[in-house]
């Protein structure tokens, strides 16, 4: 029987690189992911500690030529794991990489990424944010009543989480694109 362990982790868009490096401490501890489900939830499955590097590639059009997108993955020597909301999960043993070997080549592909992170996340968000959360922060500040305060309260961190949301992202795009 294999043995399993779960764990709850999350990462917001903009902290893509950090989740990779938690997978692959866990796989230097002896844990290879299996899959990611729900808001966080990782299950691994008991391994040989190895070094193995973990990519995330955000991949919107999953069903529209999966397999051909995967092949490309594999002809490159990465395994492919798994896919949750948007993002596609693969790894390589840190042994059997070139150099500085990601699957992005250059910064400019990162960038490209993270415009289809935008695309796919963000401008969700942003509607969300302009056409609900802002118009009902505004709405329930005039209600004085229990219900109404709460209301304003609930909108008040809904607010605040959405412009921490927002501020990551400007940030970690801010630094891809003036790297140097």
């Amino acid at each position: 029987m294999k043995e399993i362990k779960k764990t709850f982790k999350w990462f917001t868009v903009a902290k893509y690189e950090e989740e990779q490096e938690y997978l692959r401490q866990e796989h230097q501890a002896g844990w290879k992911l299996v899959k990611v489900s729900l808001l966080g939830i990782y299950t691994f499955e008991k391994c040989e500690p190895e070094d193995v590097i973990y990519q995330l590639d955000y991949n919107q059009e999953r069903e529209k030529g999966m397999a051909e997108y995967i092949q490309m993955f594999r002809d490159c020597g990465w395994e492919y794991i798994c896919d949750f909301v948007g993002y596609s999960y693969f790894r390589k043993a840190a042994s059997k990489m070139k150099e500085d070997e990601t699957i992005f080549s250059d910064d400019s592909s990162r960038l490209e990424m993270i415009g289809r992170v935008f695309k796919g996340r963000m401008v969700p968000l942003l509607i969300i944010f302009a056409a609900i959360i802002c118009p009902q922060l505004i709405a329930n500040s005039m209600h004085s009543s229990g219900v109404g305060r709460g209301l304003f309260i609930a909108y008040c961190c809904l607010f605040f989480l959405y412009v921490l949301i927002f501020i990551q992202w400007a940030v970690m795009y801010w630094k891809l694109k003036n790297k140097k």
